[in-house]
């Protein structure tokens, strides 16, 4: 079986549209799909629109919160998209990525980049305004050459675009998830560069608050953080999760994963299959 349960569209930073997200995992040969978008449900919401016979779709969200000063992504599948609860907390979410936007394009305007602000709002498309956006704007003005080199300069981890938002904790996010009927899952567990004894920590206080599921894949694990990952699933009897993280087709990332890839975790996928 074929799943994906971490992806994006244009609804957040993802490249593909929900209908040719649609189209190309039915290429791909997913069978269970999950629309993640960064902070919003838009996606979704227009995927359940279209023609997805053949394919599963499973509401889901890919959430910004803080846990000890460190930004951390946390999925919600199986949400209730019509959760009114859930809908005000995202449009403050919202205001917090607009408010963080600002902050970004006047510390960029500081090093004499010029429109910053206005060039990636104009890319946004009326959704929140992410830093893949400034890449795009100051890539489109020749003020660096490609998108990697301005995150590596200006975007990125520790650099000067690096704004950290006032995102909600983890624990409140969880319970946004559990709130709306789905299911909390830690999205890629390595990519925070946390020492094991903090990673340890960090599952601990998840599962304390209400989480439920681990990413054990994203994207193209190496055999070595899978049997790291799968472990951590068993240690803290997580639910396993598996997702490409796609966001737009690339030589190294593609959709769907080979639903195998995480045994011997209990998968946390079964929740939506036929019985």
């Amino acid at each position: 079986m074929i799943v994906d349960l971490h992806t994006h569209t244009t609804a957040s930073d993802g490249g593909l549209s929900p209908e040719e997200l649609i189209l190309r995992a039915k290429e791909r040969g997913v069978q269970l799909l999950a629309v993640t978008d960064h902070d919003t449900i838009d996606g979704y919401d227009d995927i359940v629109r279209l023609n997805s016979e053949g394919l599963q779709i499973v509401a889901g969200i890919e959430l910004s919160c803080t846990w000890s000063g460190v930004n951390i992504h946390v999925l919600g599948l199986g949400i209730d998209v019509s959760s009114e609860a859930l809908r005000k907390e995202l449009a403050d979410q919202r205001e917090a990525r607009g408010e963080r936007a600002k902050i970004i394009a006047s510390k960029l305007t500081k090093l004499g980049f010029e429109g910053t602000y206005e060039g990636a709002s104009e890319l946004a498309s009326g959704r929140a305004i992410g830093r893949p956006d400034f890449a795009r704007f100051m890539v489109a003005q020749g003020y660096v050459d490609t998108m990697a080199t301005a995150f590596d300069k200006y975007l990125g981890a520790g650099k000067v675009g690096d704004v950290k938002a006032m995102w909600p904790s983890l624990e409140a996010i969880v319970g946004w998830i559990r709130a709306a009927g789905g299911v909390a899952v830690l999205a890629h567990p390595l990519h925070y560069k946390l020492t094991n004894a903090k990673l340890r920590r960090m599952l601990a206080e998840f599962k304390e608050a209400g989480g439920e599921g681990l990413e054990v894949c994203n994207g193209r694990p190496s055999p070595s953080d899978l049997n790291y990952l799968r472990q951590l699933c068993n240690d803290y009897d997580f639910e396993a999760s598996a997702g490409s993280d796609f966001h737009q087709p690339t030589s190294w990332l593609e959709l769907g994963c080979d639903a195998a890839i995480i045994a011997p975790c209990k998968p946390v996928w079964a929740r939506w299959l036929p019985a």
